[in-house]
């Protein structure tokens, strides 16, 4: 793991002042996050599930989203993410479909379950088998959607991601 820098702190403390303007503004949860790439912000994120009704609405899929819309791209290589809490696991997976590189965090997981904000359930439910997850899942597999993914692999002008 990198050293800290004196750069990392000062974008975390941002992040963090962030999620308690936003929190106390009344947008959601105490979380904040700041996308920064070669020493310039690219976007900050806060937590708007209750205020825009939206439960992926995370800080740091806000944040992801307004630089992804910022740098006209899906990804986003070479940038940091500075998070006041550690990643839920929709947030991380999302960190790593933007492709960042570095994630900055303040709070643990542990200190969020502290204070009601528990995703134990989803880390515990990620590696089991689809159909022994506790949501009632059903695997019908269609020729219809078979041919959806042929048609993406013979797809000429597909972006990859």
């Amino acid at each position: 793991m990198p050293d800290s820098s004196d750069e990392d702190h000062r974008f975390l403390r941002e992040a963090v002042r962030l999620s308690r303007e936003r929190m106390e503004a009344g947008f959601g949860g105490p979380f904040g996050a700041i996308i920064v790439q070669n020493g310039k912000v690219l976007a900050e994120g806060w937590n708007e599930v209750t205020s825009a009704l939206d439960p992926t609405a995370h800080a740091e899929v806000t944040a992801i989203r307004r630089a992804c819309h910022a740098v006209g791209d899906f990804s986003l290589p070479g940038a940091t993410i500075y998070s006041s809490c550690e990643p839920c696991p929709m947030c991380l997976a999302a960190i790593y479909w933007a492709r960042l590189e570095r994630l900055v965090f303040a709070n643990t997981r542990g200190q969020a379950s502290d204070i009601g904000f528990d995703d134990a359930l989803i880390y515990d439910e990620m590696p089991k088998h689809p159909m022994h997850r506790r949501l009632a899942t059903t695997h019908l597999p269609l020729a219809e959607a078979d041919a959806v993914f042929d048609a993406w692999v013979k797809k000429a002008d597909k972006i990859a991601y």
